[in-house]
């Protein structure tokens, strides 16, 4: 699990260094090729992340339906969603290194690379309970208890 106080420097500086990266580098390939076609790009990659997380985003949901239907849990289906949207999400962002994060999440073969990683790092808890032989079967009940001490006034 991460400490917050070791994450935040590097939320700091995520919020704060990524735009002002951005905007330096949008300045930089602005004068290279101009306004008018550095515009355009970053139009152009925000279309192209609505498009890429239509497509790949029902494909993807096509996927999971078809585990689904052989009775299985679509887990990777499930992770590779997550993936999809913010890779479509940093697309939509304007900014040349969000656009690149963004094309690389959405390219199948990283994308798998990117949940493969993440699964390596994190630590997945499952609690399955299964319900008894009465009448009350399938329903699960949560509940927490401790012990009281004996009471000596009664």
């Amino acid at each position: 699990m991460f400490e917050p106080m070791r994450i935040f420097p590097l939320f700091a500086l995520i919020l704060i260094g990524l735009p002002l990266l951005e905007l330096y580098l949008l300045i930089k390939v602005g004068t290279l090729i101009g306004a008018l076609p550095t515009v355009a790009l970053v139009v152009g990659t925000a279309l192209l992340g609505a498009f890429l997380l239509r497509r790949q985003g029902l494909s993807n949901y096509r996927r999971m339906q078809q585990s689904m239907a052989r009775g299985e849990v679509p887990a990777q289906e499930m992770m590779e969603g997550v993936v999809i949207l913010v890779g479509s999400v940093l697309l939509l962002v304007p900014g040349l290194i969000t656009d690149v994060i963004g094309l690389l999440c959405l390219l199948p073969p990283l994308r798998r690379a990117i949940i493969a990683f993440w699964l390596r790092r994190v630590r997945v808890e499952m609690k399955v309970s299964a319900g008894g032989g009465g009448p009350d079967r399938g329903r699960v009940y949560d509940a927490e208890y401790r012990h009281l001490p004996p009471d000596d006034d009664r």
